[in-house]
């Protein structure tokens, strides 16, 4: 695979970091400084979604004729590189990114033509009703009901660790509509407005501090039938797909590389202990640089995936594959960078990262962050699938066991 760029690739580049000056707010760029999480300030990363929305950025893998940009998979490598570069805010972009796809898909032409546009422009922001208490990577036990009552659902039940929810106006959502069968069987997905009377939203914590996700409740709410995607009791075949692109829609390395640029960084700014940066330090040095290697590995083996959904063709399996050594390395960089900053790691102050907030840190500024970074991450290993799941998955589809 030859990675070097065209000269149309490299005018692109130049366009996209033209375009990252000049665009950015304030907000966003505060935001994207401070992001610890799987998402950003919300201020700062709407202002981000609208900016790129306007441009008509915000959605590189949708198809042209519904607002894709067209791009070619190196094209929006290099974007994701130099937003990472840029340190842009972590979208909420679980409409743009998981649902949109889905109804795309298995929606009727009304649902595309009242939501797809909402989810373009930034008017519709959409969080994820999966998993539930006792139910999670085991998505198929899931017991949030929803009763046949002419032409609405009645759903009664409740969904938890749902990132977003306290600032979501929609959600899409997975429903028992039938025991019969198989535990797979009897799903159904559907969408609504997130202000039906009967729910509630109750915020979860996270040990480091952050407000991203929440348990939300659901009694007696009334959701049209005509806001069900899909055949009924099909949800499960709709929520595979949607899981393909949850789990591989977009690439980790160019996170990754900028999570290895800034630990490269504090290394060669903190003290091994023996007078010399870390840096210097040889058995950081051959961790630093075993890490490395598997982000390049996976960088690969995204372009190549990257190249066989450009013709058209589902992550399928290959997103797990994604998704398991991203998240993987994931961790291990973040826990690198808390070894890299030392004792720095252990005051908690999550006022610190709190968009123009006063509070000075108790150590350099480029430790702000990092230990809330390791701590979110170890979530990375179970959501959109833990890592056992997708190691069966693997062992299923692509070695045949």
């Amino acid at each position: 695979m030859d990675l070097s760029l065209t000269p149309e690739e490299e005018a692109f580049r130049s366009e996209v970091r033209d375009f990252l000056d000049t665009a950015m707010t304030e907000n966003a760029k505060e935001a994207g400084r401070l992001t610890a999480g799987v998402v950003s300030d919300f201020e700062g990363s709407m202002d981000w979604y609208r900016a790129l929305s306007k441009k008509g950025w915000i959605a590189p893998f949708w198809p042209v004729e519904h607002g894709g940009t067209g791009w070619t998979p190196m094209q929006r490598y290099i974007f994701d590189s130099e937003c990472q570069r840029a340190s842009t805010p972590r979208l909420f972009a679980m409409g743009v990114r998981m649902v949109a796809p889905v109804i795309m898909k298995f929606g009727t032409p009304e649902q595309k033509e009242a939501y797809l546009p909402k989810i373009h422009g930034g008017e519709h922001i959409w969080c994820q009703g999966y998993s539930e208490p006792g139910s999670g990577s085991d998505l198929a036990s899931l017991q949030c009901r929803a009763d046949r009552d002419g032409d609405d659902y009645v759903i009664n039940g409740t969904k938890i660790w749902t990132t977003g929810a306290h600032h979501a106006n929609m959600m899409f959502c997975l429903v028992r509509t039938s025991k019969e069968g198989k535990p797979q069987q009897g799903i159904t997905f559907i969408v609504f407005p997130m202000d039906l009377p009967g729910i509630k939203v109750d915020p979860i914590l996270t040990m480091s501090g952050d407000h991203e996700v929440n348990q939300v409740f659901f009694d007696d709410v009334r959701v049209p039938v005509a806001n069900r995607i899909g055949p009924e009791n099909e949800g499960w075949t709709v929520a595979k797909y949607l899981l393909e692109f949850e789990r591989g829609g977009s690439a980790y390395s160019p996170s990754l590389h900028a999570m290895l640029e800034k630990l490269k960084k504090i290394a060669a700014a903190e003290p091994a202990g023996n007078g010399e940066a870390l840096i210097q330090d040889a058995d950081f040095r051959s961790r630093l640089a075993d890490l490395e290697a598997q982000v390049v590995a996976l960088e690969f083996f995204e372009k190549k995936t990257m190249s066989a959904l450009t013709t058209g063709q589902n992550p399928g399996a290959a997103s797990s594959i994604m998704k398991l050594r991203g998240s993987e390395c994931l961790q291990a960089t973040a826990a690198m960078t808390v070894e890299a900053i030392s004792y720095y790691a252990n005051p908690y102050e999550p006022e610190t990262r709190t968009p123009f907030s006063n509070a000075i840190p108790v150590g350099p500024d480029h430790s702000v962050g990092v230990m809330a970074k390791h701590l979110n991450s170890r979530a990375a290993t179970i959501y959109a699938g833990a890592s056992e799941v997708q190691r069966n998955i693997m062992a299923k589809l692509v070695l045949g066991l």
